[in-house]
């Protein structure tokens, strides 16, 4: 599956639901780990650009996941990658677009500390 990095330099991001595990099978409540058996999380974010506000669903190992990120925490994006998907369940296509990145840290408390004179 091709991966197209998603430039995020003149972008607003913000956390719009905090950081949750990622359900890898809803009827028995099994966590999605990556090959390294990593546990990854799902972090919802609004993307806002000069021309619109999107939420997108991110996919982050849960390394990559700063603490504390409260709804309206605002955060960069360190390797966000877009993969279309498409797959077939009980005779029903379905398709859209997965984000992933790297990490997603908070800038808050960048924000919050004083300058150094």
């Amino acid at each position: 599956m091709r991966q197209i990095p998603v430039d995020t330099t003149s972008a607003t991001v913000m956390v719009a639901k905090a950081p949750q595990p990622k359900i890898k099978d809803r009827r028995t409540g099994e966590i999605a780990l990556d090959k390294d058996g990593v546990t990854l999380m799902t972090v919802e974010v609004m993307f806002s650009t000069p021309d619109e506000v999107e939420i997108l669903k991110l996919t982050v190992p849960q390394p990559g996941v700063s603490e504390d990120l409260a709804m309206g925490t605002p955060v960069a994006l360190t390797g966000l990658v877009a993969s279309a998907w498409e797959n077939e369940f009980n005779g029903q296509k379905r398709h859209g677009i997965a984000f992933r990145a790297v990490a997603v840290t908070s800038l808050a408390a960048a924000a919050s500390k004083p300058k150094a004179a």
